[in-house]
């Protein structure tokens, strides 16, 4: 039987961040109450802190979408960062939760716990078959360990939890600092303040050679609350649009959507990251979801997030 929503206290850990705000808007139009907690309300890498809030609060889901995220450069400089403080707020969220006798717990993870050279388009047991990516391996190891602990709650006490792994998100509320941030917003700023300063040259990370899937957060949350309603399994799902573009392609897109034309040089001294890397999301397909909007589309919204942001800063001319 699917599982009821409506009414039911979800706790969405780290509604602040772009797909944690873009599900407890998903959660709350399904008629879900929606729990929020910031770091001010509890720290989610302190356990003590973790055990007395979800005793105190014990909500009937959860969607463990906090998490430490960043570029390849934040990666790079901060290991220990991205590797501890991924371990500690899942192992404190789900042991607590289980204390908490939580119902259905969906823990989130990445695209990237794959191999770098995995079989593509990447099918669910890709999984530990090979080499990670270099430059994101510390987030990915720690995304497993997620997936694994889930699937350990599951097999040792029978708690019907699941895993979903997204591609590569992006949208309203994304990070659009160039020292942190993923491709597409990076992107999106560079062009942008190219046609603010009327620069001829936009310099891109890499060959643009690349190949990548991106999902819009609010159709990742939409597929995400079908399969808290629609799926019990013990292994994670794949959460992708199924269509692809080199980094070139998607910076032409974005270069038309900001309306600015300039010249593309890339830099190969900086690394491509996994040469290709598009999800097989066929068993997500095959249950009933596959709704992914247009990438043109979800760039010309996520830009709009982008000038409201730029504006609410004072940073926009």
């Amino acid at each position: 039987m699917a599982y009821d929503l409506t009414g039911n206290r979800v706790w969405v850990a780290g509604h602040r961040g772009m797909v944690g705000g873009a599900v407890a808007r998903r959660l709350a139009a399904e008629g879900a109450q929606v729990i929020e907690a910031g770091r001010e309300v509890v720290d989610l890498v302190d356990q003590a802190q973790v055990k007395a809030w979800m005793a105190a609060t014990r909500p009937d889901a959860i969607v463990l979408a906090a998490a430490k995220v960043g570029g390849i450069k934040a990666n790079s400089e901060f290991p220990v960062d991205f590797l501890y403080q991924n371990l500690m707020i899942e192992a404190n969220i789900l042991q607590a939760a289980h204390e908490a006798d939580v119902e259905r717990v969906l823990f989130l993870g990445s695209s990237c716990i794959y191999p770098k050279l995995a079989t593509q388009p990447i099918p669910e047991d890709a999984l530990l078959t090979g080499p990670l990516e270099p430059t994101n391996e510390w987030y990915a190891i720690a995304k497993i360990a997620g997936i694994k602990l889930t699937q350990a709650y599951r097999t040792q006490y029978g708690r019907d939890w699941i895993s979903a792994m997204p591609t590569n998100l992006y949208g309203p509320g994304d990070n659009y600092d160039l020292n942190s941030s993923h491709v597409l917003p990076a992107l999106l700023r560079k062009f942008h303040e190219a046609k603010v300063s009327g620069a001829g040259e936009v310099v891109v990370w890499g060959s643009g050679t690349p190949l990548r899937e991106f999902l819009h957060c609010d159709d990742l949350a939409d597929a995400l609350v079908f399969l808290l309603k629609e799926y019990s399994g013990y292994d994670h799902i794949n959460v992708g649009s199924g269509v692809e573009v080199t980094i070139r392609e998607l910076a032409e897109i974005i270069a038309e959507v900001v309306g600015y034309e300039a010249t593309l040089t890339f830099d190969a001294t900086k690394p491509d990251g996994t040469p290709r890397k598009l999800m097989d999301s066929g068993r997500l397909h095959a249950m009933g979801w596959n709704r992914a909007r247009p990438l043109r589309d979800g760039i010309v919204d996520t830009y709009a997030d982008f000038l409201a942001h730029e504006r609410r800063h004072g940073t926009d001319d």
